[in-house]
């Protein structure tokens, strides 16, 4: 199976990369295709131009963004690793979908009703988070984070979420806290049959 992990984070020491680590040595030691687009790394420009905007209306997207869409068309499943902060993805990572989850790779409108066009893959978002969940239950905003992300993006793109995780308190997680969250990451990618 051929793995895609799209990932954000700019610390090389963060615990989302050690997420990401775990997730890709799992999928390669069980037989896997992996590739990684670390976005800080590639230096992803976020910001959505004019230029593309219009480009998209017409089924042209700039060379970069055309990269990140073949590696999409080439990926059987996608893991999404990001933090959450200020209650959203952060930026580049938002820039990303903003560009290459354009209108006609990723969705479209047939008689004026939404299609995604990403079906037939597989989706996990890994998220780390400082709040509680308890905090984020409190104020609903553990709803509004899986319905901005995973209906209003991933779902309406085509993609059928496997799991997302919200792996909370993150900035302050003890040791065995961490390997605990490595295990359950180990244990639902296979037992999600990606890594046979």
């Amino acid at each position: 199976m051929k793995h895609l992990i799209i990932y954000a984070h700019p610390i090389d020491s963060s615990l989302n990369n050690h997420f990401k680590q775990i997730v890709k040595e799992t999928l390669l030691q069980n037989g896997q295709e992996v590739i990684v687009r670390d976005l800080y790394q590639l230096n992803f420009n976020p910001v959505l131009s004019l230029d593309d905007v219009n480009g998209q209306r017409r089924g042209i997207v700039d060379q970069d963004v055309k990269r990140e869409q073949d590696y999409i068309i080439w990926a059987d499943s996608i893991t999404f690793i990001y933090p959450i902060w200020w209650t959203g993805m952060p930026a580049i990572m938002k820039g990303y979908i903003d560009r290459v989850f354009s209108y006609g790779f990723a969705y479209r409108y047939d008689a004026g009703v939404q299609k995604g066009l990403l079906t037939g893959k597989s989706a996990y978002i890994i998220n780390s988070q400082g709040k509680s969940m308890m905090e984020y239950q409190e104020t609903g905003m553990d709803k509004a984070l899986k319905l901005t992300s995973d209906k209003g993006i991933y779902s309406y793109c085509g993609l059928e979420i496997k799991q997302h995780f919200f792996f909370d308190r993150a900035d302050r997680a003890e040791d065995h806290t961490v390997e605990a969250w490595g295990s359950q990451l180990r244990q639902v990618y296979l037992e999600n049959k990606l890594a046979v």
